[in-house]
């Protein structure tokens, strides 16, 4: 049985490591296979490592408080590409410079194409929960 695979990313305008590294340890430890693309990963480099890889799972983390705008915008370019329109992708962090994210800013980024948003309000069990709970793709 192959391990599910993971991509974990930051956006563009964010250097942070720190919690990049924390999620590519806690997804291990869950099981996935992870390819961390680093901190200030242009949206290009995130589009062809994607499109790539096919991961089962896409997250991007960012707590520079500019999530809410890079994720927005990268999401939609993701989405854009058939090998990933299926793809579960995940935002999380310090998504805004004004604090935690109003519903409609979370309901902008679900609409843009995130399957779900973690926000710094967010406890960690619903991110691993929503991750736990995500089919297993069969092997192509």
């Amino acid at each position: 049985m192959r391990l599910r695979s993971a991509i974990v990313s930051s956006v563009a305008s964010d250097s942070h490591t720190w919690n990049l590294v924390f999620l590519h340890l806690l997804l291990e430890e869950i099981g996935f296979e992870v390819a961390n693309l680093g901190a200030s990963v242009p949206d290009d480099t995130l589009l062809s490592e994607c499109t790539q890889l096919e991961p089962d799972l896409v997250v991007i983390s960012s707590v520079n408080g500019h999530g809410y705008h890079d994720g927005i915008r990268v999401v939609r370019q993701l989405r854009s590409q058939p090998s990933l329109v299926n793809t579960p992708m995940v935002i999380g962090g310090k998504l805004g410079i004004c604090g935690d994210l109003s519903p409609a800013e979370a309901s902008s980024l679900i609409e843009a194409g995130f399957d779900a948003v973690f926000d710094d309000s967010s406890e960690l069990a619903s991110f691993t929960s929503f991750v736990c709970e995500l089919p297993i793709r069969a092997a192509s």
